[in-house]
C-alpha cells in the first residue's frame, strides 16, 4: 500500500521548508519514505512529492504517522497538499487539503 502525498510551496519559500524538513521525526520503520522529489512549476511553484510505502493492514495506523508529519507546514504561506492513496498502483482515495489542513472534498476512484 502507499501514500503519495504532493505539495506545492512558492519557489521563494523553499528555504522555509527545508528548515521545517529537518525538524520531522523520524518515521516508524514499517513505513518507507520515497523521495522528496521536486520539480519547479510554472507560477513560481515548486511541487513536492513524497511517498511512503508501509503494509496494508496498517492504512490508519500510517496515514496517522504521515498526517501529523505534514502538520508542521501547515503555517507556510501558500502550501497546499494532496494525499493519493494507492493499492498496486491504483488510487483507492484522494485527500486534497486546504492550507489550513481541511480537506476539501474526497471521492473514491475505481
Amino acid at each position: 500500500m502507499m501514500i503519495r502525498c504532493t505539495f506545492s510551496v512558492p519557489f521563494e519559500k523553499i528555504r522555509d521548508y527545508s528548515k521545517k524538513v529537518s525538524e520531522l521525526s523520524s518515521l516508524p520503520e514499517y513505513i518507507t519514505k520515497r523521495g522528496p522529489y521536486i520539480k519547479e512549476c510554472s507560477g513560481g511553484l515548486s511541487q513536492i512529492i513524497i511517498s511512503y510505502d508501509f503494509d496494508k493492514a496498517r492504512l490508519v495506523e500510517a496515514w496517522e504517522v504521515i498526517s501529523k508529519q505534514f502538520d508542521i507546514f501547515h503555517g507556510l504561506p501558500g502550501f497546499a497538499l494532496s494525499a493519493h492513496i494507492l493499492e498496486k498502483n491504483k488510487e483507492l482515495k484522494r485527500y486534497p487539503l486546504d492550507p489550513k489542513g481541511q480537506r476539501l472534498d474526497s471521492s473514491a476512484s475505481e
